[in-house]
C-alpha cells in the first residue's frame, strides 16, 4: 500500500481540491485532533531559474506568512478560519477550515440565475464578511463565484485571501508590482490597469458577482481576457431590468453604482451596500426550519436566523421504485412489475450492458505501481481542470480499483473519482457506461446516509437522465416520479424532475397526463418565482405547444376550448383542485466545487 503525504507530520493528505495564486489546496486530516482540514502549499513551480535566489524565495516567504498571519487575525463566520501554519521541508503549508458545501459557481451552474432574494441575501453576507476584511484594514483583490462557499444550512463563506493586499506600505511592498492581479471577469477597472486599489475595488467585483447572480452571465465577456479588462474600463454595463424585467429597480440601480468606473463614483464601504440590499431581504419565518435541500439556499439564514438545525431523524423505510421492463411489442400497457430495492441494489432490472454502437473501447494500459496514488489523484484534477476527458476517463478507470484496494470501498476519494468518472463519460456520450456508475454511487451513498440523503438523490437523478438518453423513457419515468415523491417539495431539484416527467410523458404521446403535469409545476413555479420569471415563460410556452394537441382548460388569460370550471376535462378521473375547484383567494407568494481557491 501507498501511503498518503502527510505534512509535518501530523497532516495527511487525501486530494488535490484546488488551486490558486500561491498554491495548491488539498483535502486533509489532522491525525492529532481527528478532523477535516484543508492545506495549503505554497507551490515550488512558482520560483522559476531566475527567481531562485535566497532573496526571491525569502520574499515569497514572507508573502505566505503575512497570508497566514493576516487570516488568522480575522474572526468571523463568514471567513474560513485558520488552524495552523508552518513550513515542512522547502514547502510552506496553511491548514484551514474545511467548509462545507458548494462554491457560488457550482450553486450557478447547477440552479440557473438565483431568484432576487437569494441574490440579495448571498450578496448580504459577503458584504457582512468583507465589512470584516476591510476592517483589517485589507483588500481581497479576487472576489469572484469560485472564492465563495455556500454551506448546506445557505451561510456564505469567503476563501482565498492569497492575494489580498494589506493597506500598509510594508506589507504592500511585498505584493508584486506592476501585474494586476486577480480574475478578469471582476476585475475593477482600476485593478486592470494595475493603479491603486482599495475596498471599493472588491465593491465593484460583487457588482460583477450580483449582476452575475441574477442574469447567469458575467456583466463583461470578452473572446479573451485582454478583451475582458479592455471593456471594464471602457464600456458601461448592461442594466439589469434589459436583461431581467422583474428585478427591483433599486436593486438595477445598486449594481449599476457598484459598477462605476471610477471608484469614488462606489458605495462608500461594504456597510452602505449592506443597507441597501437589506429592504430585499426575506423576513423571519415562524416555523422550523425544514429540511436541506439538494442545493444550498442563501436565504436561509435570513428566514430561520439562529434556528436549531432541522431534527436529524431516522431514516424512512428504503423506498421501493416500480422499474418496469420494457413493454411487449403492440402492448403499451405494461404489467406490474416487482419492486425494485433502489437504495439496496447498484442496478436496477434492465438489459445487459452492452458497448454503444460506434464506440471503440479505451485501450487497456499498464498498471503504474510507481505513482503515487495522491499524486495520481492530482494528475486527475489537472486533467479535468483542463478538459481532457479521454485521458481523465482512462485514469479514472485505473485509479478506482487501486483506491478501493488501498482505502476500502467507503473511502472519500474513491466517491470522489467515481463521481469524477461518471460525469466525464456522460459528458463523452457513453450514458451506458455512466449509469452504472452513477447507480453504484446511489446504492454506496443510501448504505452510508440513508436513501434520502441529498446526495443520494442528486445520483439516482443523474442516473434517471442516463435512462433518458438511453431511450429507456418507461424507467426513467418511473425513477422521476419516485423522485418527486422523495425530493423536498419545493425544492429546486423536485421543480427539475417534475418537468422532465412532463416532457417524457409529452414523448410517449400521453398528452393529457404531461398537460396536468407541467401545468401544476407552472403554478407552483410562478408561486415560487414570481409571474415573470424566465422559467414560468418556458413552461408556459410548453403547455401551449401541448395544448395543441389536446382539448383541456386553456391557460388563465386564453379562450375557453373546455367545460366550465368545477368540471374536469373529459378522461380525467381525478381532477386536480386547485385547477377546477371553486374560485377562491390566491395562494400567498412566497418572499421573494468541491472546496476550491482562487485561480
Amino acid at each position: 500500500m501507498t501511503a498518503a503525504r502527510v505534512v509535518d507530520g501530523r497532516y495527511r493528505l487525501t486530494e488535490k481540491i484546488g488551486h490558486g495564486g500561491m498554491g495548491q489546496v488539498w483535502a486533509g486530516h489532522d491525525q492529532r485532533l481527528d478532523r477535516r482540514v484543508a492545506v495549503k502549499l505554497l507551490r515550488t513551480d512558482l520560483l522559476g531559474p531566475e527567481d531562485t535566489t535566497r532573496s526571491r524565495a525569502d520574499e515569497l516567504r514572507r508573502r505566505f506568512l503575512r497570508e497566514s498571519r493576516i487570516s488568522a487575525a480575522l474572526d468571523h463566520p463568514g471567513l474560513v478560519t485558520v488552524f495552523d501554519a508552518g513550513a515542512d521541508g522547502a514547502e510552506l503549508y496553511l491548514v484551514m477550515q474545511r467548509v462545507p458545501g458548494v462554491s457560488l459557481a457550482d450553486l450557478l451552474a447547477e440552479d440557473g440565475p438565483l431568484t432576487v432574494d437569494r441574490a440579495a441575501a448571498a450578496a448580504a453576507q459577503i458584504c457582512s464578511a468583507l465589512a470584516a476584511v476591510h476592517a483589517v484594514p485589507v483588500v481581497h483583490r479576487d472576489l469572484k463565484p469560485s472564492n465563495v462557499m455556500v454551506r448546506p444550512d445557505g451561510r456564505t463563506v469567503l476563501l482565498d485571501l492569497g492575494i489580498a493586499t494589506a493597506l500598509d506600505p510594508d506589507a504592500t511592498r511585498l505584493t508584486l508590482t506592476g501585474t494586476p492581479i486577480g480574475s478578469p471577469a471582476y476585475m475593477a477597472p482600476e485593478q486592470a490597469l494595475a493603479a491603486g486599489v482599495d475596498p471599493r475595488s472588491d465593491l465593484y467585483a460583487l457588482g460583477c458577482l450580483l449582476h452575475e447572480m441574477l442574469t447567469g452571465d458575467a456583466p463583461f465577456t470578452a473572446p479573451t481576457a485582454l478583451g475582458v479588462l479592455r471593456r471594464h474600463v471602457d464600456e458601461p454595463p448592461p442594466p439589469l431590468r434589459e436583461l431581467r424585467p422583474e428585478v427591483p429597480a433599486a436593486l438595477e440601480r445598486l449594481v449599476l453604482d457598484l459598477l462605476a468606473k471610477q471608484p469614488a463614483d462606489r458605495p462608500a464601504d461594504a456597510q452602505q451596500v449592506y443597507a441597501s440590499l437589506l429592504p430585499l431581504l426575506p423576513a423571519p419565518t415562524a416555523g422550523p426550519q425544514p429540511p436541506y435541500g439538494a442545493l444550498p439556499d442563501p436565504a436561509r439564514p435570513y428566514r430561520h436566523p439562529h434556528q436549531p438545525q432541522p431534527a436529524r431523524t431516522a431514516a424512512p423505510a428504503p423506498l421501493r421504485v416500480r422499474l418496469p421492463a420494457p413493454a411487449p411489442a403492440g402492448d403499451p400497457a405494461a404489467a406490474d412489475h416487482a419492486p425494485v430495492l433502489m437504495a439496496a441494489v447498484p442496478a436496477a432490472a434492465g438489459p445487459p450492458h452492452t458497448p454503444e454502437p460506434n464506440r471503440t473501447p479505451e485501450p487497456a494500459r499498464a498498471p503504474e505501481p510507481a505513482e503515487d496514488l495522491t499524486a495520481a489523484c492530482a494528475r486527475l484534477s489537472d486533467l479535468v481542470a483542463a478538459r481532457r476527458h479521454t485521458e481523465v476517463i482512462g485514469l479514472a478507470a485505473r485509479l478506482l480499483p487501486r483506491a478501493a484496494a488501498e482505502l476500502g470501498e467507503g473511502a472519500p476519494l474513491l466517491h470522489t473519482v467515481r463521481t469524477i468518472y461518471a460525469r466525464t463519460l456522460l459528458e463523452e456520450g457513453r450514458a451506458q457506461d455512466a449509469l452504472a456508475e452513477y447507480r453504484l454511487l446511489a446504492s454506496a451513498t443510501a448504505a452510508e446516509r440513508g436513501p434520502y440523503d441529498p446526495a443520494a438523490l442528486d445520483h439516482r437523478y443523474r442516473a434517471a437522465g442516463c435512462l433518458e438518453r438511453l431511450g429507456r423513457s418507461a424507467e426513467a419515468l418511473a425513477e422521476y416520479r419516485a423522485l418527486t415523491a422523495a425530493l423536498p417539495p419545493d425544492s429546486d431539484q423536485a421543480l427539475e424532475v417534475r418537468e422532465r416527467t412532463g416532457r417524457l410523458l409529452t414523448s410517449a404521446g400521453d398528452h393529457d397526463a404531461a398537460w396536468h403535469t407541467l401545468l401544476e409545476l407552472l403554478l407552483d413555479t410562478e408561486r415560487r418565482r414570481g409571474p415573470h420569471h424566465a422559467d414560468v415563460r418556458r413552461l408556459r410556452a410548453l403547455l401551449d405547444r401541448i395544448g395543441a394537441l389536446r382539448t383541456a382548460t386553456p391557460l388563465p388569460g386564453a379562450t375557453p376550448s373546455a367545460p366550465a370550471a368545477g368540471t374536469p376535462p373529459s378522461g380525467t378521473s381525478r381532477p386536480d383542485p386547485r385547477l377546477f375547484g371553486q374560485a377562491g383567494p390566491p395562494p400567498t407568494p412566497v418572499p421573494g466545487n468541491p472546496y476550491a481557491t482562487g485561480g
